[in-house]
């Protein structure tokens, strides 16, 4: 029984008393998951086809607008995972931008003349940031079309958009409205509905994909979760992701997953293998676990064997991890650990995101309870919340 499934095996009471009642249960889940969102989409694709077609989104050859991805914290590292397949597929501008950041400079980050998307993620879609931002826009911009996408059909995001001409409204399974503090299944799946939305007009062209996905989360995550209970025993002080391209949301995601479910007493840094020479480095020393999501492009896997390379090389972390997008991918001292779906044939890496960011989720979890934490509560402090509170908004 892998290291997961333990966990899910406690008695009922045991999992309320250790904090363990919501967040393996909802690692676990995902997979299954993905084809239930999948699911919703293909029911509702027709709809959205016709939105996004008459928000000029369609084969129209005026100019496209151009398409934010908002939310907050998890919910940004949604747009940043996303923000690559959606500008590949639809062949228009798409940038993630913080719903933080769209409060307080909001007007700044509009240029006038230029027609614009957004699309807004959010769990609880109760967030005051993003309520806020989406109430003024609608009320001040009321030529932006918006798309909502949020795991709680009671959130007030789904509420003040509901019968507006300009907006539409998806609200995920309530089974991925994570009961946990942390974020894991309802990130993954608002990421697979989005690439679905990237796929809209061609959803036969998806299909295998998501086939491959859950496969590929199926394979993983034993493996990956024996491998952070492993690697949880060890005395590290902080955690160093790497990924490039969409992966970099999921090292950005991953970071804030450990830091989140362990209270920040285990430190966490995310950067791209690009840039973490550009004074990144300088934080690496002999208690950092590093774990490189490793792109499947080929191209691209060079720069980061190559980072690899110096970083055995110079001896500057305690443990390097490679995870890749297949089972065959060389790495051979490169790394320490290489761990990765059982499949032959790999996702696009620009797709790869719910596979790989189970494996910070995984990590989080078991380091969370190498510090004597309850995952599903993690912050004994009231440091952070499920939902964020007490934000004044401002006119």
């Amino acid at each position: 029984m892998n290291a997961l499934a333990k966990l899910l095996d406690l008695p009922k009471q045991e999992k309320i008393e250790n904090g363990l009642l919501y967040t393996p249960t909802e690692i676990a889940q995902q997979p299954a998951t993905w084809e239930s969102t999948f699911a919703l989409f293909q029911k509702r694709r027709a709809e959205l086809a016709e939105f996004l077609t008459h928000a000029g989104l369609g084969h129209s050859t005026r100019p496209k607008p151009t398409v934010f991805l908002i939310g907050a914290g998890t919910s940004d590292y949604i747009g940043r995972s996303l923000a690559h397949v959606l500008r590949r597929l639809w062949q228009c501008e798409v940038i993630a931008v913080p719903s933080t950041s769209l409060l307080t400079h909001g007007e700044q980050w509009l240029i006038s003349g230029r027609r614009y998307v957004w699309i807004s993620f959010s769990r609880s879609g109760d967030s005051p940031e993003g309520v806020s931002v989406l109430e003024r826009a609608l009320a001040s911009h009321p030529e932006i079309h918006h798309i909502i996408v949020s795991c709680n059909a009671a959130g007030h995001m789904i509420r003040c958009a509901a019968g507006q001409k300009q907006a539409f409204t998806v609200a995920l399974d309530d089974e991925v409205n994570d009961r946990s503090l942390a974020m894991t299944s309802s990130f993954s799946n608002m990421v697979i509905f989005g690439q679905c939305m990237a796929h809209v007009h061609n959803p036969q062209q998806y299909e295998p994909i998501l086939d491959r996905l859950v496969e590929a989360g199926r394979s993983f995550l034993p493996r990956a979760a024996d491998l952070a209970e492993e690697l949880a025993a060890e005395p590290y002080g902080k955690v160093c992701f790497l990924g490039s391209g969409a992966l970099e949301g999921v090292a950005v995601e991953s970071g804030l997953k450990v830091l989140e479910l362990t209270a920040g007493k285990t430190l966490t840094m995310s950067e791209s293998a690009m840039g973490l020479r550009h004074g990144p480095m300088a934080a690496l020393d002999k208690t950092t676990l590093l774990v490189a999501f490793l792109s499947s492009d080929e191209k691209v896997s060079r720069y980061e064997q190559d980072l690899l390379r110096e970083l055995t090389r110079k001896r500057l972390v305690r443990t390097q991890i490679a995870v890749g997008g297949y089972s065959e991918l060389p790495v051979d001292g490169l790394a320490d650990r290489y761990v990765s779906p059982q499949i032959q044939q790999p996702v696009p890496d620009d797709c790869r995101p719910p596979v790989d960011v189970m494996f910070g989720q995984l990590l989080g979890l078991f380091f969370s309870l190498r510090w004597n934490l309850t995952p599903d509560r993690p912050s004994p402090n009231g440091a952070i919340a499920r939902v964020v509170q007490n934000v004044t908004i401002y006119a």
